[in-house]
């Protein structure tokens, strides 16, 4: 008998279709090759719901008190008068449209310029003493070994973080004033004493000061988390490689801190032209607004003690234009050296 004749096997002939491939043309075939994680907007909805309704409020608060308040920008293009209505939306309605002459003042002014150069003053310094110093730190807490010190260091330097700012320049006027404990030590030795806390010249590196000892916790807690995720094996390998302390952690660590540094910078920077307006205002007459008058302490002595809302209006929103293309700029930047930023390309 020959071997065509040879009747095939149940199985065989049950498996056979099942090889055949199917068109991918047809209705059949496009439901099989649909994308993985191509989800309809219902599914969604109905799988996050719960997340969605318990982010709810904060979306709500966000649109409130962030979102509906930039109608307010109308009054910089207004001769604004709150007290024509005890309704605020009544009184933008009915003062008087004055176009841009409030912008106009602002460029001719010389404190708003002056404002302008010590805001852009005290940004560099804080970017240069300020940012650098929490990756110091969270480098060093990192190296040590005994997890108790690891704690109680990052608690100690954390606790000034919760400092309100008239608790932090009490403390620092403590120590630098003109009664403080470094002119009184001065003044024993034979020396004229020193009051660092009313001098013009020394007021921004004072406001640095300032903010490194109460902030820099918060950042050594960021990058000591991003420290966290950085792999063992990446150390242990480039030890076997004959790599040293120092040389671990120029290849090693600060390649994995990148991204963060990559994105704190970029906040930053979008926050440059504000610098600290409670800290400022609470020190402002000690020294004079010649040395510490910055845009946001402009804004409220314009708009707050001078009553001229709609000057003050188009001054913060002028900061608000530039922060918004300084964010964007840094942001680009970012894409460009790699990294992700404050979001995707």
């Amino acid at each position: 008998m020959s071997h065509s004749t040879v009747p095939r096997s149940g199985a065989e002939t049950t498996a056979e279709p099942a090889k055949t491939p199917v068109a991918s043309g047809g209705a059949t075939g496009s439901r099989e090759e649909k994308p993985a994680g191509k989800v309809g907007l219902r599914i969604r909805f109905r799988r996050d719901r719960v997340l969605l309704l318990m982010t709810l409020p904060a979306v709500v608060l966000l649109l409130v008190f962030n979102y509906l308040p930039i109608l307010g920008n109308i009054v910089a293009f207004q001769d604004y008068d709150p007290y024509i209505s005890d309704n605020g939306i009544v009184s933008m309605l009915h003062s008087p449209w004055v176009g841009l002459e409030n912008f106009q003042r602002i460029f001719a002014d010389s404190a708003f310029w002056g404002a302008v150069r010590n805001t852009l003053v005290l940004f560099f310094l804080q970017l240069l003493l300020y940012f650098p110093i929490p990756i110091a730190l969270a480098l060093v807490i990192n190296s040590v070994v005994r997890p108790r010190v690891r704690a109680l260091s990052q608690a100690i330097l954390y606790l000034p973080h919760f400092f309100s700012w008239v608790l932090v320049i009490a403390v620092f006027q403590q120590l630098f004033g003109g009664a403080g404990i470094l002119s009184q030590l001065l003044r024993q030795h034979g020396y004229d004493g020193l009051d660092i806390m009313t001098d013009p010249g020394t007021f921004k590196f004072l406001v640095t000061a300032e903010s490194v000892w109460k902030d820099a916790g918060w950042g050594i807690i960021v990058f000591l988390a991003a420290l966290s995720s950085v792999p063992t094996d990446l150390y242990e390998a480039a030890a076997m490689d004959g790599a040293g302390r120092l040389r671990r952690m120029w290849h090693v660590t600060l390649p994995a801190l990148r991204p963060v540094i990559a994105l704190l910078l970029v906040l930053r920077v979008g926050d440059a032209l504000t610098v600290g307006f409670e800290q400022i205002l609470l020190q402002r007459d000690a020294v004079g607004p010649g040395a510490a008058e910055v845009l946001d302490t402009f804004v409220w002595w314009n708009g707050v003690r001078n009553q001229d809302f709609g000057y003050a209006a188009a001054a913060g929103l002028i900061k608000g234009v530039v922060s918004l293309g300084l964010v964007l700029a840094a942001n680009k930047v970012a894409h460009l050296m790699g990294e992700q930023g404050v979001y995707k390309k």
